[in-house]
């Protein structure tokens, strides 16, 4: 508490990776079987399109707790 973290997502075609204060600790590739399987017997079951789409808008969130964003950079991977 009181100290910034930095967390970095990186989306390339399927596969993706999220890093937290230089630590990968996710990684996972979409859409394929496995993902469909977990997404289905999560909190989405009952959002059938939901993480279909390939593109769209990035949505920021909290989990009922306070939270501050700084400094934030969506790049296209070229």
């Amino acid at each position: 508490m009181g100290e910034w973290n930095n967390t970095r997502i990186v989306v390339n075609g399927k596969h993706v990776e999220h890093w937290l204060n230089g630590k990968k600790i996710l990684e996972f590739e979409r859409w394929t079987p496995e993902w469909q399987k977990l997404r289905d017997s999560g909190k989405w079951k009952d959002a059938p399109d939901y993480g279909l789409a390939k593109a769209g808008r990035i949505v920021l969130q909290d989990h009922g707790s306070v939270f501050w964003f700084r400094n934030i950079k969506v790049r296209p991977i070229q």
